[in-house]
């Protein structure tokens, strides 16, 4: 038999638009509705996950050839965007992400009747990282710019009408950053994106860069705090592959806010560039602006000069627009969120809405800034927050000894973060 031709990126996105784009989805979840509890019809679910196999009453969708070939490539490349790191084990889990959200969800809700909602829930989480798996990918056949903006599209309809109406992320730049973050023992996939990360349109480098800048930050103090416990030299030993992204995140957002603040530019997208240059310097302000760069940088220079020399030039402006970003009582604020990895962010919103049986209009960037844009409630956001620190000091880890939860929502570290990063950038 002759062998099947290989199966290319634009033909990967149409598989799965295929099922987003109509009501197959909720076919699926008609015919996982019919068995007799939710343990059933998530098993069925679980069949589609692992088989990449969906059938609906018109027709059937095949989505392992692909999957098969962008996740075996991309673990050539040192990442396993599907599967997470069992830290206890010392090894990647068996199953992917998604499945073992539903074989948690089996455990706490196995015996009620079946809920349509949190099976669309479910089902769009999966086809999620179907998405993050092909983001990773946009560069395999030279055109990556055009391959993002296609990503956008299917992520609108992933999260459109015809889904669970769960919110997960705001743009491609977005599923990458879920794709990656997550312990690899291996670090050098880190490099060899940013390589790629770097040739880029402006749009695309800038969506890449404004997530990272803000989950950085949060990511890093987590470390400082956390597994470094409050030593900077530590930290940056134990971050080498964090702080080349932390670096082309930072100039590439201060590069946006010079271009904008040239041009008179305000409003809710410059405030949100401003928020996360803040954010990102929070953790080890003087690695970027200071005389003396660590050897953390010492592979991006021309990219932290060029940062370090704007970043001056425009100083004063900065600290009069950073205030603005104190964290106060009661409104939220991201320097008070820290964390050790954002997919865990996002596993914990998506299993507080399968709990609950709801879908959440809150996207993971949505916590990623204090700004109000249209459609976010405030209130909403401050209290998924402290709902995910109250999961994860249910179940906490153990790092350096002590029983420390993954997600932390702490306003006095926030304010202390921001005292600190004032005072550091005014003696620069």
């Amino acid at each position: 038999m002759r062998p099947k031709p290989a199966i290319t990126f634009d033909q990967a996105c149409s598989l799965i638009e295929a099922v987003l784009s109509g009501t197959a989805r909720q076919e699926i979840v008609d015919q996982a509705s019919t068995a007799p509890d939710m343990r059933g019809a998530l098993l069925r679910l679980r069949h589609g996950m692992r088989s990449n196999l969906w059938k609906t009453p018109a027709q059937s969708f095949t989505l392992e050839r692909f999957v098969q070939k962008y996740d075996s490539q991309t673990r050539q490349e040192w990442f396993h965007a599907l599967h997470d790191w069992d830290g206890k084990a010392d090894r990647v889990n068996e199953n992917t992400i998604p499945v073992d959200v539903l074989d948690y969800l089996i455990a706490q809700r196995g015996a009620a009747p079946p809920d349509r909602a949190a099976l669309a829930i479910l089902l769009d989480y999966y086809f999620l990282y179907l998405l993050g798996l092909l983001a990773l990918r946009a560069w395999d056949e030279g055109q990556a710019d055009q391959h993002l903006d296609r990503l956008n599209h299917l992520l609108g309809q992933l999260q459109g009408p015809h889904g669970s109406g769960q919110r997960f992320a705001d743009n491609a730049g977005t599923l990458i950053l879920i794709a990656t973050s997550h312990y690899e023992l291996d670090e050098r996939g880190f490099d060899l994106l940013l390589t790629r990360v770097r040739t880029l349109n402006r749009a695309h480098r800038s969506d890449v860069a404004l997530v990272h800048a803000a989950s950085m930050g949060c990511h890093l103090r987590f470390g400082f705090e956390a597994t470094c416990g409050r030593d900077t030299v530590a930290l940056r030993d134990d971050n080498i592959a964090d702080y080349p992204w932390l670096c082309f995140a930072l100039v590439t957002v201060m590069e946006d806010y010079v271009r904008l603040r040239d041009a008179g530019v305000e409003g809710i997208e410059r405030d949100r560039i401003v928020e996360a240059l803040l954010n990102a310097l929070t953790p080890d302000a003087n690695a970027l602006i200071g005389r003396h760069p660590p050897a953390s940088l010492s592979s991006c220079a021309a990219e932290r000069s060029r940062f370090r020399d704007l970043f001056l030039q425009y100083r004063q402006d900065l600290i009069g627009e950073f205030e603005r970003f104190r964290p106060t009582e009661p409104a939220y604020s991201p320097l008070a969120l820290l964390f050790n990895f954002s997919h865990n962010v996002l596993k914990g919103m998506v299993v507080d809405a399968l709990l609950r049986g709801e879908a959440s209009g809150l996207s993971l960037n949505d916590l990623f800034t204090g700004t109000s844009g249209a459609g976010v409630d405030a209130e909403a956001r401050q209290t998924l927050v402290n709902t995910l620190f109250g999961y994860a000091q249910s179940s906490p880890d153990r790092i350096r000894g002590q029983l420390t939860p993954a997600i932390i929502y702490d306003p006095s570290s926030g304010r202390e973060a921001f005292s600190v990063t004032m005072r550091k950038i005014r003696e620069s």
